[in-house]
């Protein structure tokens, strides 16, 4: 996290009440599941459970929790985008470009897939883009599973904090994660499933399509019934 990106962070984190956190080494390392000590303005310290995207970051911290931190990462990739986000789109992991910025898709499949975002009325500050992990594997292998099973609670506190009616999870990866289940993307997608209070659709990821730019049609036909179901209010 550069310095420009250090500020806008605590700069959020005060208009959301929080005057600090603790810089106890025990407290960066705490699990998941942990309670996390803030400092709300005004008060004194307190225990408080993470129910902000900046509690949650900030209990992630400089993570050594898998394999991922000594094996060429160069820092933590959250997720960026609005808060309050009715759709949500989740990724594999941060590829080269992530790594270096901090910033889920900023590549050439990040720049596609702020096309897409647009192709349906959105712009990119309106949705919130995540990641199944937050670390980027060396060469950009497949995750591997002891690293989604330690990193993936943080994206489900993501999910349940942002509260998205709508999730696109992309790719073969990203899909299979989230529904816990083997079938490949061209099997799962077309289908609109239950997910966390939300509608998920699966979708192919923007660096296939790069590859495969036949496959545009599809995603346009799943991207048109996101679409449709933000039009529905519940």
């Amino acid at each position: 996290m550069d310095r420009d990106q250090l500020t806008e962070h605590l700069r959020f984190a005060k208009e959301l009440g929080v005057a600090g956190v603790s810089r106890d080494p025990a407290w960066r390392e705490t699990g998941v599941g942990s309670r996390l000590q803030i400092l709300p303005t005004g008060t004194q310290e307190m225990q408080t459970t993470p129910d902000t995207l900046t509690a949650i970051r900030a209990e992630i911290g400089d993570c050594t929790r898998c394999k991922l931190h000594r094996l060429g990462r160069r820092q933590i990739v959250f997720g960026v985008g609005n808060p309050e986000a009715d759709l949500m789109f989740v990724g594999e992991a941060p590829g080269r470009d992530e790594d270096e910025q901090g910033i889920p898709f900023v590549g050439r499949a990040g720049q596609l897939l702020t096309k897409i975002i647009e192709a349906i009325g959105l712009k990119r500050e309106d949705v919130y883009i995540a990641n199944v992990i937050k670390c980027r594997p060396p060469e950009n292998r497949n995750p591997e599973p002891d690293e989604v099973d330690t990193c993936e609670p943080f994206l489900f506190q993501q999910i349940d904090t942002i509260k998205p009616r709508v999730i696109v999870a992309l790719g073969t990866f990203a899909a299979r994660a989230l529904l816990r289940t083997l079938d490949p993307i061209s099997r799962l997608r077309g289908r609109v499933y239950e997910y966390r209070g939300a509608k998920l659709i699966p979708t192919f990821h923007p660096a296939y399509l790069l590859r495969n730019p036949s496959s545009k049609r599809e995603v346009w036909e799943d991207m048109k019934q996101v679409r449709e179901l933000l039009k529905v209010r519940s």
